[in-house]
């Protein structure tokens, strides 16, 4: 099956592995929340992403509310499943790329953005069309459709992708979404048939990526050898043609506290070892990874619609329960 990216796969929805037929266009919200009313919650240069995607000048980031996922730890909790942000126009998300461009920034970041993905096409053909040069980052959880990802191969430069779980049923209890290991890995397959095609990872000469891969893998307490035979998956897809990104950065929300258990504390520094140390023997050649005591909050920015603003636009809302 192929998607076809205009405003009618809105109708009956199947854009993402959920394929819960909403029918977004008559303002029915699907599994990720959303109806088909483009929503933005924050557009601003952004300085905590990996180094090839931050730099110094700062990454793009253009977060968009909603998502098919529902991780139990979610730190962007308001904008994933409580549905923060503002409706813009395709035309108006257009001119958030450009103004990003305008600002310095190394990027256009667009962070779960594929449950809009025939708005993404649209605001991105027009960007272009006005003078927009950057390379296009999709930052996603990795849970995407096979022929999404490739329809999207046409607009997307950088794939800056998660692959969170090898364990189905760990997927199905953190995530609600037990398929996620089999359907990530046919995702980063076809983001590495896409690179290969564009060919291959490129970088400017200050270490900006212009074009490629960077998968990242968050390590969860208690589940270190999961968090192994990801590697072990990510490697047999996609050996080097990825860049790789091992975080510990797992903060317990509020939620997970509650609950007690492994996620209610962080990681320790030796699970952390464990998993970078099989990230070495496998021998992957770009890695990233971060220093001990990171807490993920301070990843996470204010979700306060800064930059979405266009001079029709009100106050920043949730949309109606339907």
């Amino acid at each position: 099956m192929s998607v076809a990216l205009s405003h009618a796969a809105y109708e009956s929805c199947a854009l993402c592995p959920r394929r819960c037929g909403a029918r977004r266009l008559a303002g029915m919200p699907g599994r990720c929340g959303m109806s088909s009313e483009l929503r933005v919650a924050r557009s601003a240069l952004h300085l905590w992403e990996e180094p090839p995607i931050s730099g110094e000048a700062g990454s793009g980031a253009i977060f968009f509310s909603g998502c098919p996922l529902r991780c139990v730890f979610c730190q962007n909790h308001e904008i994933s499943s409580e549905g923060f942000g503002l409706p813009v126009t395709a035309a108006r998300l257009a001119e958030m790329m450009l103004e990003l461009q305008g600002q310095g920034a190394l990027n256009i970041n667009l962070v779960t953005p594929t449950h809009f993905a025939p708005h993404v096409c649209e605001a991105v053909s027009m960007a272009r069309g006005a003078g927009l040069t950057l390379p296009i980052v999709c930052n996603t959880s990795g849970y995407e459709l096979a022929e999404t990802v490739r329809a999207l191969a046409d607009v997307v430069d950088v794939w800056l992708t998660d692959f969170k779980y090898a364990s189905g049923r760990l997927a199905g209890e953190l995530s609600a979404a037990p398929d996620y290991p089999e359907v990530a890995a046919e995702a980063l397959a076809v983001m590495v048939e896409s690179l290969r095609a564009a060919g291959g990872r490129s970088c400017s000469a200050h270490g900006a990526m212009r074009r490629g891969i960077i998968v990242r893998h968050l390590v969860l307490p208690g589940d270190a050898d999961d968090s192994c035979a990801v590697l072990e998956r990510v490697w047999d897809i996609a050996g080097n043609d990825a860049d790789l990104s091992v975080m510990n950065q797992y903060t317990p929300n509020e939620a997970c506290r509650r609950a007690g258990g492994a996620l209610s504390h962080s990681v320790s520094e030796e699970e952390y070892e464990i998993v970078l140390c099989r990230a070495d023997d496998l021998g992957f050649e770009r890695i990233w990874w971060q220093e001990g005591g990171t807490v993920s909050e301070s990843f996470v920015p204010a979700f306060d619609a800064t930059g979405v603003r266009g001079p029709e636009l009100a106050c920043p809302s949730r949309p109606q329960a339907l």
